[in-house]
């Protein structure tokens, strides 16, 4: 039996903020299905969790959702929320914004999700990313499908880009932070602001963003050690989602941020930070997703990203931030760049005292989509240096790369792109990418550009790379005077030395 609403009780709780939610919140607000008693102290924790959308965050209409545990689960209906999105025209540079749609929820053990497509006309729909290997059941304009655990999708409708369905899920928590914990900053459900927009966080401090919780400010990490952003609620809007700067061991967790006015976060000269299972959209200029500049041992896992700009790129100097960047590790997430790239490496630097980008680590991600009309600004992974930067050590494995709209698969240069740098970068090295596939037929000749034989890329090495189901290796049948290249359009300079492509065998062979 679903747990009963008190709905006056509700709108007071929202209305109040955080202070007045000091007991019994996320059992009082959340709608949660069949529960079982958990551990010794028989809590009761949910099969299913679902979170009301605060009557002042905009909706969209273009689906309507319900969920259930399996195999005898009520079905709740869930709130749809409004992410937005921007396509750039082509021929006039100007950029226009879709309203899309989203729902989130937590869950334990199998759910079943109905999804209708209520302007009709379904002829097919999709689940995203496609290696999960969802089929949904289409019976006219109603989806069915089920999820075993969570995990964070996309539903497709006639392959509609942008009138589309974002599908956020994480595990029930068993254990939140309780609201009068007081090295815990506590926002319940419903929407807060805090004065200036801006919520600076204590050294020990966690902020946490209970289910349906919509933060309307920036939280910044200043100076400060072991603090954390937790929660499965989100940051909306404000000068942008998080910025971390000169701080040491921080956790994020969870936390959707929606639509920022700039990056959904930056990291600067900060060390020993794991975000961990954020999600991002974005439709303004600039709208990076996690940018990471003169930092140490960055990792992001599990995180979904759909922006306007880059959803990850890593640099070193920029602005007030100085040093080199090491130790970065990006795994287990999903991009859909709507613009620029998925993962861009090593455009800002420091021409006057050269710096440095190694140990990065690109793992285990699901690449959906990946739209850029401009060539110098394309590659589902771009490893760009300029501005004195050398990048080197660089492993790239298991990349799913699906059919994206506009760009390249992979992009290498060794750059001095007048609009960002103020010098010619120092070079490319030690590059190893294995089992990257690419399945469709809009890829752009991949492009590996060294500038000059002092700044050059050098020891970049393929091993199974899959281009629509062909394995590409330096030993393929081709005609002898073929480049290994040639065989699926990419192009490598002169510029270029130590390029290797090998099969799985002929690299464990070595």
């Amino acid at each position: 039996m679903s747990v009963p609403q008190n709905p006056t009780r509700r709108r007071t709780l929202q209305a109040a903020g955080a202070t007045v939610l000091a007991a019994g919140l996320s059992g009082l607000t959340a709608r949660t299905a069949a529960a079982e008693p958990a551990g010794g102290h028989h809590t009761p924790v949910p099969k299913l969790v679902t979170y009301p959308r605060p009557s002042t965050m905009p909706t969209n209409t273009s689906f309507k959702v319900r969920v259930r545990s399996v195999p005898d689960g009520e079905w709740q209906t869930l709130d749809i929320w409004r992410p937005q999105l921007e396509e750039i025209n082509a021929d006039t540079g100007s950029g226009k914004v879709y309203n899309s749609s989203m729902v989130y929820f937590d869950f334990r053990g199998p759910v079943e999700l109905e999804i209708i497509y209520v302007p009709g006309g379904t002829t097919k729909a999709r689940v995203r990313p496609d290696a999960l290997g969802i089929t949904p059941e289409l019976l006219g304009d109603t989806m069915r499908f089920t999820l075993e655990t969570p995990k964070d999708i996309v539903v497709q409708v006639n392959d509609l880009v942008f009138d589309c369905l974002h599908i956020i899920t994480n595990r029930v928590d068993p254990h939140p932070p309780a609201a009068d914990d007081p090295d815990v900053i506590y926002f319940g459900p419903g929407e807060h602001t805090v004065p200036g927009n801006v919520l600076t966080v204590p050294s020990g401090k966690t902020v946490h963003l209970a289910g349906g919780a919509v933060l309307k400010a920036q939280v910044f990490f200043k100076n400060v050690e072991k603090a954390a952003l937790t929660g499965h609620g989100m940051l909306n809007a404000g000068p942008g989602g998080i910025l971390c700067e000169g701080s040491k061991n921080i956790r994020v967790r969870d936390v959707i941020i929606m639509n920022p006015n700039g990056y959904a976060g930056t990291f600067g000269m900060s060390e020993n930070v794991h975000v961990t299972k954020a999600r991002s959209f974005s439709s303004k200029g600039n709208g990076d997703g996690f940018d990471v500049f003169s930092s140490t041992d960055i990792t992001f896992d599990g995180c979904f990203m759909r922006n306007s700009d880059d959803c990850f790129a890593i640099y070193c100097h920029r602005w007030d931030y100085y040093g080199d960047t090491r130790d970065i590790t990006i795994k287990n997430c999903t991009l859909w760049a709507d613009v620029a790239h998925p993962i861009n490496v090593g455009t800002h630097g420091n021409s006057d005292n050269p710096e440095t980008i190694e140990n990065l680590v690109i793992q285990n991600l699901d690449i959906l989509d990946h739209r850029e009309p401009q060539l110098n600004y394309q590659g589902c992974i771009a490893l760009n240096v300029g501005d004195s930067n050398l990048l080197k050590t660089v492993r790239i494995e298991d990349i799913r790369i699906e059919d994206f709209r506009w760009g390249q698969v992979i992009y290498m240069k060794v750059m001095y792109n007048t609009k960002y740098n103020t010098s010619v970068g120092r070079g490319i090295s030690d590059v190893y990418v294995k089992n990257l596939s690419y399945t469709g037929t809009h890829a752009q000749p991949s492009l590996f550009l060294g500038y000059d034989a002092d700044h050059a890329i050098d020891g970049v090495t393929f091993e199974n790379l899959v281009i629509n189901g062909t394995v590409v290796a330096d030993t393929m049948k081709k005609p002898t005077w073929y480049y290994t290249t040639d065989t699926v359009q990419w192009y490598a300079n002169e510029h270029v030395t130590h390029l290797k492509f090998l099969t799985t065998a002929e690299a464990a062979a070595l």
